[in-house]
């Protein structure tokens, strides 16, 4: 296994460095060459890890993904820290909201997107299992004060109900835990948790799919713009495999150019994402076919 940073991790990632040694590379801010390396280093049999602020992580190397890495389906797996807004008064340039939608177009590319904290060493995990290329979107995770969450797995529901069924993507998902555990059962949103990318590679489970026969509407929320994402590819199997959707609505980043920067949590309101938002949307029906 080899570690390699671009020039990022300053009292973060000492303890790390001291355990590899000569095996962690500050490769300095060069992302692109940093992936051609880690390319090389996959060819020749090593494990690379490949770290940096997730738009430094796929924006800046893009091509030396696709070209070096994808192309070859080599095992490199690339760590993208503050995915979604997670770095959201540093402006667009250090957004990274269409960072899955774009590598998921390249061959043999998956996508790991841990809600919880207490997800990220199975998602280590399965990234050190995966045969190809892999992206790691971290986050911090943000679940209600005192709540333990389930296990890890591709799927999982953290509320039941009689409501709509809203399926998240990422940290963003802990943020509806609480408002909607407080609502009456019969009106209560089922919320699933969707943690790896495709959502094709791991099928939606049957009692997703009976909630929705039953509900009949079908709510996508991810930090992430609308083109490429989760929602467009839960849509499209919706489609082609005929599940009764009659309300499907897309929560979903703006990826616009804000006036004004400022958190995470102010950059989702702008974007209708966060919890006031999302009761809005899921609450009890006012209309159909709203996308």
């Amino acid at each position: 296994m080899v570690f390699l940073t671009g020039d990022l991790g300053f009292m973060a990632l000492e303890p790390l460095q001291a355990a590899m040694a000569q095996r962690f590379i500050n490769a300095g801010v060069a992302e692109q060459n940093m992936v051609s390396v880690a390319a090389a280093m996959a060819r020749e049999g090593l494990e690379p890890w490949v770290y940096s602020i997730a738009p430094f992580c796929y924006a800046r190397p893009f091509e030396q993904i696709r070209n070096d890495v994808a192309f070859h389906n080599l095992r490199v797996r690339l760590i993208g820290n503050g995915g979604g807004y997670g770095y959201g008064v540093q402006g667009p340039t250090h957004h990274a909201v269409e960072d899955y939608g774009v590598l998921l177009t390249l061959p043999n590319m998956r996508a790991l997107v841990p809600v919880f904290d207490q997800d990220v060493p199975d998602v280590v995990t399965r990234a050190g299992e995966t045969t190809g290329p892999v992206y790691l979107r971290l986050g911090r995770g943000e679940p209600p004060a005192g709540y333990a969450p389930p296990s890890y797995a591709p799927w999982r529901q953290l509320t039941a109900g009689g409501g709509a069924v809203v399926v998240g993507v990422g940290p963003l998902v802990g943020t509806y835990i609480e408002p909607f555990a407080a609502l009456p059962e019969e009106t209560r949103p089922n919320l699933w948790a969707a943690c790896e990318l495709p959502l094709g590679a791991n099928p939606p489970p049957a009692a997703l799919l009976d909630q929705i026969a039953k509900s009949r509407r079908l709510l996508v929320v991810e930090e992430h713009v609308a083109r490429g994402g989760a929602g467009a590819e839960l849509a499209l199997m919706a489609l082609q495999q005929g599940w009764p959707v009659e309300d499907f609505r897309h929560l979903c980043a703006s990826g616009r150019i804000h006036p004004t920067y400022g958190s995470q949590a102010f950059l989702r309101l702008q974007s209708g994402l966060d919890p006031a938002s999302m009761l809005e949307a899921a609450g009890p029906q006012t209309g159909k076919g709203r996308g």
